[in-house]
């Protein structure tokens, strides 16, 4: 029993504290607002420890991972159907989250203006190429080291990991050294990530200060909107790929076998924790094991049906708070663009969520009064996003079946 109890706090254990820091902040918010402007500094302490650990933590963990790919491993088509179906899904989900969100919108509380903001929405008035240029490069190599130019940063890591590989054995010292370096920064976030109880928790009794009870609500609709919208995705779309790859055969034999991984990510909430029950689960569902044994792990950390979800819920509520119009087109282009993105970078990063959320705000060019907000709504869907991000794996697996092997001998296996 008490070993059970153990397990339970290490898989929840950060959501458990986080809450309390939010009840306790909120109780702090509500009856001692005066109090709430000493409380501040903590949660921009903890923030700006977090900005700090951005930028080498998403080299490490893009460099790595990119100059580590074994050359050796060709898989051709069955990659090619593999990176489409990862796009098309995630984009798929994005596109159905905004279409919740533009039915049931979320209005602002009256005081939401109170927050200090001294940032016009990005770039947003400067000639479309002019944008382009911003967002994917800089002038010099010192600008790359802000956050304010994450997404060239990316670029450049990325092209980093790919001159690595391409170096070959000249490589290697280096090679060791990103990888070294990679393990170092994600315990360095773990640590950092251990005070997001009190500088969150402190965040939040400010908001609640200056917004008052209202705060809640801007919470309480995304966050319903998005666990309707995870269920409804979870239960309708996967049954339709399901359908496309294998037909009615192939819906049965997903539901049959997708219980126990289901059951593996709400009680764990790690994708990583579900990924061998879900290869297991994936040959009895008929995918052949070349396949399994591919898309499943590299699902684990490039595909996040969940992700894609909460990051365009997160960006609404940003521009929700600081009065912006969501729904102008070149904004929602941007979003799904931005979405696809995340769900790629923060699969492979630990707590990349909110490395995520960041890279969105910096591209946006969201005041930081504006992040614990996205932070925690983040934490709070982290079960539902698990669920979805790591039973999406082996549905995209029946599809890459589908698409990228002999269509008969796809058939024949799924219904055996």
């Amino acid at each position: 029993m008490e070993l059970q109890q153990g397990r339970f706090f290490d898989n929840y254990g950060s959501i458990i504290l986080l809450l309390a820091g939010i009840v306790i902040g909120s109780a702090v918010g509500l009856w001692f607002p005066d109090a709430t402007l000493w409380l501040k500094p903590i949660g921009d302490i903890f923030l700006n420890l977090l900005f700090t650990a951005v930028i080498p933590l998403l080299f490490f963990a893009i460099t790595s991972a990119i100059a580590n790919i074994d050359p050796s491993q060709k898989l051709g088509r069955i990659v090619s159907v593999m990176a489409a179906v990862f796009l098309s899904t995630v984009v798929i989900a994005a596109v159905v989250t905004i279409a919740a969100l533009w039915l049931f919108p979320v209005t602002a509380p009256p005081k939401a203006g109170s927050l200090p903001t001294d940032i016009d929405q990005g770039v947003g008035d400067l000639f479309w190429g002019d944008q382009l240029v911003q967002f994917l490069t800089v002038s010099e190599f010192s600008s790359l080291l802000s956050r304010q130019h994450m997404l060239a940063f990316v670029i450049f890591s990325f092209l980093t990991g790919m001159a690595t590989l391409r170096a070959g054995e000249k490589g290697e010292a280096f090679r060791k050294f990103l990888s070294s370096g990679n393990d170092v920064m994600a315990y360095l976030l773990t640590f950092v990530m251990k005070l997001a109880p009190i500088g969150l928790g402190a965040y939040f009794a400010y908001q609640v200060g200056v917004i008052g009870s209202d705060l809640f609500v801007i919470y309480a609709k995304p966050l319903g909107l998005y666990y309707v919208v995870g269920l409804a995705y979870f239960i309708l779309f996967f049954t339709l790929y399901a359908f496309v790859a294998f037909g009615r055969p192939g819906v049965k034999t997903y539901w049959r076998y997708n219980i126990l991984p289901s059951a593996t990510a709400i009680s764990t909430c790690s994708s990583l924790a579900t990924m061998p029950v879900n290869i297991q689960a994936a040959k009895k569902m008929g995918i052949p094991t070349a396949v399994a044994n591919v898309v499943v792990p590299l699902g684990t950390t490039l595909h996040k049906n969940g992700s894609s979800i909460s990051s365009i819920v997160k960006i609404y509520v940003a521009f929700v708070l600081m009065g912006w119009d969501f729904f102008e087109p070149t904004t929602l282009l941007s979003a799904i663009g931005i979405t696809v993105l995340v769900s790629i970078v923060a699969g492979g990063i630990p707590s990349g969520g909110y490395i995520g959320e960041m890279l969105m705000i910096s591209i946006y060019g969201i005041p930081d009064d504006i992040i614990p907000t996205v932070i925690i709504i983040g934490t709070l869907v982290d079960p539902m996003a698990t669920l979805l991000n790591a039973t999406g794996d082996t549905v995209a697996a029946m599809l890459v079946t589908r698409f990228g092997t002999k269509k008969d001998a796809a058939l024949e296996e799924a219904t055996v």
